[in-house]
């Protein structure tokens, strides 16, 4: 699983994991630590660590594919960036009502960008 898209899945997702898949996710995805250097924090073997990402990656993808959040969450930031641009485009246009139409356009899109 691309790191990305891991680290995404963690940030909506993690409260559903354990304490101890959550420890092993934050140590590779935030620290970018080995599975022999997240053993040795944890005090546990590779296997362990190998296991607990495997069982917490498997549960992250698994509600993604039935709540589809980030993909969601993807999506309207995509259509934020296509509305702040059209929206920019009509901000120089001459016509004062146009303009400041799309000022408040603008302004709404950076809101949903948060």
């Amino acid at each position: 699983m691309e790191a990305l898209e891991l680290t995404l899945l963690f940030d909506y997702y993690g409260d559903l994991l354990t304490e101890r898949q959550r420890a092993c996710l934050d140590l590779r995805c935030n620290q970018d630590l080995s599975l022999g250097e997240i053993a040795q924090e944890l005090g546990v073997s590779r296997q362990g660590v190998y296991d607990n990402l495997s069982r917490a990656e498997s549960l992250l993808r698994n509600m993604e594919e039935k709540t589809g959040c980030v993909r969601r969450a993807k999506a309207a930031r995509k259509a934020a960036g296509q509305i702040m641009e059209a929206a920019r485009k009509l901000a120089a246009y001459p016509d004062e009502t146009v303009s400041t139409l799309a000022a408040q356009i603008i302004e709404a899109a950076q809101g949903l960008e948060e």
